[in-house]
């Protein structure tokens, strides 16, 4: 019985954090559709994201720089992202999709863990003693950086700072 329950609190805390992620994105209104499953985020991914999925998430950002946290978490210049503005019809790949959903999961899993978007940015933008003195936004740029991103912020989360 405890572990049904269990397993029932994880399941509504990933549905929880799949709509954070998707709100950053837009929300139903942009990625013309709700998400009730990691199985539903995965068929959104595999069709391409939205172009304005990717803009509604950079007019969130407060104080990171834009061209900066596109080229490192998004994979994507400041020009290319300026010409798919251009052409909001057109889907972002699936790498684009995936890259951007996960710095979307990772900006909302910082929100939780420090409390507003803006400190979640700057805690991107710093040197974390944690991972080497180099700083979250840097590390995005290949899985396995954003994995020592991920468990870094369960450490924080955690309060293992080690």
């Amino acid at each position: 019985m405890v572990a049904v329950m269990e397993k029932k609190a994880t399941a509504s805390e990933a549905g929880g954090d799949l709509q954070k992620v998707a709100r950053l994105l837009g929300g139903s209104r942009v990625l013309a559709r709700r998400l009730s499953s990691p199985l539903d985020a995965h068929e959104l991914l595999l069709a391409g994201l939205p172009a304005s999925a990717l803009d509604h998430l950079v007019g969130q950002l407060v104080s990171i720089d834009k061209a900066r946290s596109l080229e490192k978490a998004v994979g994507m210049s400041l020009r290319t992202w300026q010409r798919r503005r251009d052409t909001p019809s057109k889907p972002l790949s699936q790498e684009q999709s995936g890259r951007t959903w996960k710095f979307a999961e990772i900006l909302s899993r910082a929100t939780d863990v420090f409390g507003s978007l803006a400190e979640a940015e700057q805690w991107l933008e710093r040197p974390a003693t944690g991972l080497d003195q180099r700083r979250p936004i840097d590390l995005l740029a290949t899985p396995a950086g954003v994995e020592l991103v991920e468990d870094h912020l369960t450490r924080l989360e955690f309060g293992v700072y080690a």
